[in-house]
């Protein structure tokens, strides 16, 4: 049981990390913005290259199990033709908010996205799963104590019944993207072409990130072909295009870049999204 004191010291904590500054009151009416702060509020809560942070030290680390074990989960959705990639990302880096994109471990967010695809898809409900979870954290009360996590049941109905979704049965025994090999037609870019990103609208989803739209690149590789990640994440039929790998010089795109003239930044970007320099 829990004390007045800790919910509202919990109360406290959420509505912390959870704020936002009040530029604006609550459901503005429309006069009071402008479209800078529209897009800004659409932006999808992945898209964040370029913007301020705290500093990282970077280190290399190692999984956890129950790191390696989301991944593996994930991955055998995929097989099995519960959800697409693309899909996961956007659950679990966008759907989460910002706060939780933010706020949570990386393989954590990936975790919550298995709990949510399961649940939407009615593959369990959500009072199980909260039931389940219950269990298992009276079941191990006092830690591990050395003990590894033990899935109970380790298995349990009939997966053949299990609804799937047409891209595994396109992509068995081929893989993705190659299931999409052909279908694309002629590049319309080749390796070292200019191009510039457009600076098309985004809401909900997308994988080109802000911080080179409108910026002008190089073709460094024709890549693949597949859907456009705006269309796969949603797993509706769409014509699959060319995706090609773009170069751009750093000093372009960072206002103020103090680093060489020559350093650069690689990024793959789908042809819809790309026009020819003049």
């Amino acid at each position: 049981m829990s004390t007045a004191a800790e919910r509202a010291a919990q109360l406290e904590l959420t509505s912390r990390l959870k704020s936002a500054y009040p530029e604006l009151p609550d459901a503005p009416t429309p006069d009071m913005l402008d479209h800078g702060r529209i897009t800004a509020y659409l932006k999808p809560v992945h898209d964040v290259g370029g913007e301020p942070d705290a500093p990282m030290k970077y280190e290399n680390k190692q999984y956890e199990l129950w790191e390696h074990m989301t991944y593996v989960i994930c991955e055998v959705l995929g097989w099995r033709g519960v959800w697409l990639s693309e899909e996961r990302r956007r659950i679990g880096n966008v759907d989460v908010g910002r706060a939780e994109y933010l706020g949570l471990p990386y393989y954590g967010r990936w975790l919550l996205a298995v709990a949510r695809v399961l649940v939407e898809k009615h593959h369990i409900g959500l009072t199980e799963l909260s039931e389940r979870m219950a269990e298992v954290q009276q079941r191990y009360a006092g830690g591990l104590e050395g003990k590894t996590l033990e899935a109970k049941p380790k298995s349990e109905g009939d997966g053949s019944q299990v609804k799937r979704n047409q891209h595994a049965e396109e992509a068995d025994g081929k893989g993705d993207p190659q299931c999409y090999s052909g279908q694309a037609g002629t590049p319309r870019f080749k390796v070292g072409d200019p191009v510039v990103v457009r600076e098309l609208p985004v809401i909900f989803y997308t994988r080109t990130p802000e911080y080179v739209r409108g910026a002008t690149g190089e073709i460094e590789a024709v890549a693949y072909e597949s859907p456009a990640a705006e269309d796969e994440t949603w797993d509706r039929p769409a014509k699959p295009e060319w995706f090609y790998v773009v170069r751009f010089n750093m000093a372009d795109l960072w206002y103020g870049y103090t680093g060489t003239d020559h350093d650069v930044i690689s990024t793959e970007i789908p042809e819809h999204w790309l026009d020819a320099a003049k």
